[in-house]
């Protein structure tokens, strides 16, 4: 919960919503996008309520890998468009051009080591689970769906599958970001880190999964850590944070 939200913020912070898309140096891309393709069976069982969409083989994440690796490597991709009211990825796709900083946000960002070891800055957005519940009640109920299939879906699927896949990759992040976005402590200190990025005041980082060595600041970032991240290759970074949307 509050991982959208927060990058949000960033990027107002940093002034980047006013710019056009194709000229932002720093950009939002999300999990979310890469649901896979449901069959007729799953796709009738989501409509009820009986889906996992919290399960990591919820996600295609060849699909997911190929695109970061591709915007990594400062191309310009097409990112899947998906449907949370029909559950189903519709036929338009969204074009993605590169930038210095991608933040990149979801529930399980940090669950596959490929996708995890591709981020300079891991960022895990920790929100109590009342505050959780009531945003997912607020929104569902936004979509059509009822109280009664919200409140199941969530005991059946949701609270079980955050506490055995997405609350362990707590440990793989560097910052951890207590209240979301009522942190602003925190999101300014992150603002100021990307700041410096964009402006190459940041010492070039270095990956322990590349060569063995711990990363590398030219200014200490504290560390702080529901989850968040940075992708970089040469010039280019990129940053993630996770979301629940179904």
């Amino acid at each position: 919960s509050a991982q959208s939200t927060v990058c949000e913020k960033i990027m107002e912070l940093l002034g980047q919503n006013e710019v056009d898309r194709r000229q932002r140096k720093v950009l939002i891309l999300s999990q979310d996008s890469f649901y896979q393709v449901l069959t007729a069976e799953q796709q009738a069982k989501a409509l009820k309520g009986q889906y996992n969409f919290d399960h990591p083989d919820a996600f295609d994440n060849d699909l997911m890998h190929t695109t970061l690796k591709s915007i990594v490597e400062g191309k310009t991709v097409e990112v899947p468009t998906y449907d949370f009211v029909t559950h189903s990825r519709l036929a338009e796709t969204t074009v993605v051009y590169p930038a210095d900083v991608v933040l990149f946000e979801g529930i399980l960002v940090f669950y596959n080591q490929a996708i995890r070891d591709m981020f300079h800055l891991r960022l895990f957005v920790d929100t109590d689970s009342d505050v959780r519940l009531s945003r997912r009640v607020l929104r569902d109920m936004k979509r059509g769906r009822d109280l009664e299939q919200i409140l199941t879906q969530y005991t059946t699927f949701v609270k079980p599958a955050f506490e055995e896949f997405c609350l362990p990759t707590k440990k793989y992040a560097d910052v951890i970001i207590p209240r979301g976005v009522d942190n602003m402590v925190a999101i300014n200190l992150i603002v100021q880190h990307i700041q410096d990025i964009l402006n190459g005041d940041i010492c070039k980082w270095q990956r322990g999964a590349m060569n063995g060595h711990g990363r590398t600041y030219k200014r200490p970032f504290p560390e702080q850590t529901e989850s968040g991240s940075v992708l970089a290759a040469g010039k280019r970074s990129h940053l993630e944070s996770s979301s629940r949307p179904h």
